[in-house]
């Protein structure tokens, strides 16, 4: 399961550096000019979890195959994007093809570096984005209710079906908020999916800043700003990343890299968190398969039961899954072994209905 994660923010905010250090590539092309990235670069980038690591000299192999995301960088917006403006339509469209958001706010000054807008504001930046969101999801609902209250009139079950939840959506973008926001239960969440829209994507912030601020970014007053900002107004979080110290990490050795970080006095780069809380932001969780040929970290979505995780491996272990034989990550290294774990009784059999938990060490047994 590969789920898309799309990096955005307004031109010159370190978009594109970002993207290639967290990409760990050069792909996107960094210049210090608005649309230099126009058609979306894609990225496969590993999820950093230690567990494998630990869970490696347990199984004594070596080879370990982290859990992957997808990064997509897509072009810089400007003010106006709703109705065309810059690369506008292009733009919106790339960001309807993503699972979640990751919009880079630009948290630091410098001179040499041009803003779009003439001066730094990550919340003025912010509100840029989400107007523009906003009105492209304002358009997609107005033109929907139209369409389907004439098919509800019919007796179109289906648009019977939608336009309660189109009703409640409406309100909340007129008034300039993102979707994401209106209260749904279940079910009308389920109809709202087929909607389609950019501000239901979950969103998470990420605090740009220069490489000598890392270290207080928390005292930095544009990423407080932002925090309060995306808290009280968006219901979502922010992290805070340093794209020029990433672009140095990125052509260094990882002991020289943990050195260089160490000299900045912090003990991760930004990018580490970046990507696990992205994952999270996916609704992503990590199980783990583990002996002495790999350990590997395989995606699930939460809440997915044996069945549906031993899919994931192959669609084979889903159809004829009998049983799955798990103990949990903190047990298993708690006690040293499988058989260790299995003496104190650490080590479980569970059958069709068990939800595989974050962290699950397991072992199915299926019949084909």
């Amino acid at each position: 399961m590969t789920l898309k994660a799309g990096i955005v923010g307004l031109p010159n905010v370190g978009k594109s550096t970002l993207f290639n250090a967290v990409t760990r590539t050069r792909k996107a092309q960094a210049a210090n000019y608005p649309f230099c990235t126009i058609d979306p670069n894609v990225g496969v980038v590993t999820v950093p979890d230690d567990r494998l690591y630990v869970l490696q000299k347990i199984a004594k192999t070596g080879v370990v195959i982290p859990a992957t995301i997808e990064f997509v960088d897509i072009a810089g917006l400007v003010k106006g994007a709703a109705t065309g403006e810059g690369l506008g339509n292009k733009f919106l469209s790339h960001i309807r093809e993503v699972n979640a958001i990751v919009q880079v706010v630009r948290c630091f000054e410098d001179v040499d570096i041009h803003h779009v807008a003439g001066s730094v504001d990550p919340v003025r930046d912010i509100e840029v984005i989400t107007t523009e969101l906003v009105l492209a999801d304002l358009e997609s609902v107005e033109k929907r209710i139209d369409r389907q209250g004439k098919q509800a009139k019919r007796g179109d079950k289906e648009a019977i079906a939608e336009m309660p939840v189109l009703q409640k959506v409406l309100p909340v973008l007129n008034a300039g908020k993102p979707a994401l926001l209106v209260e749904l239960n279940d079910e009308e969440k389920a109809i709202a999916k087929n909607f389609q829209l950019l501000t239901d994507k979950p969103t998470i912030f990420a605090c740009n800043v220069k490489d000598d601020q890392l270290a207080t970014a928390e005292q930095n007053p544009y990423v407080q700003k932002v925090r309060e900002y995306a808290k009280t107004h968006l219901a979502c979080e922010a992290v805070v990343i340093s794209a020029q110290i990433e672009s140095d990490l990125v052509d260094l050795e990882p002991a020289d890299a943990k050195a260089f970080l160490k000299d900045l006095g912090v003990d991760e780069s930004g990018v580490g968190s970046l990507i696990r809380a992205t994952y999270h932001l996916l609704g992503l969780r990590t199980y783990f398969t583990a002996g002495e040929k790999e350990v590997r970290a395989w995606t699930i979505r939460a809440g997915d039961t044996a069945p549906k995780a031993a899919g994931v491996i192959h669609s084979d272990f889903e159809r004829g899954f009998i049983k799955a034989e798990t103990v949990a990550y903190q047990d298993l290294v708690a006690t040293g072994s499988v058989a260790a774990a299995r003496e104190k009784g650490l080590y479980r059999i569970e059958g069709k209905e068990y939800v595989v938990k974050d962290g699950d060490v397991l072992l199915f047994k299926f019949n084909v």
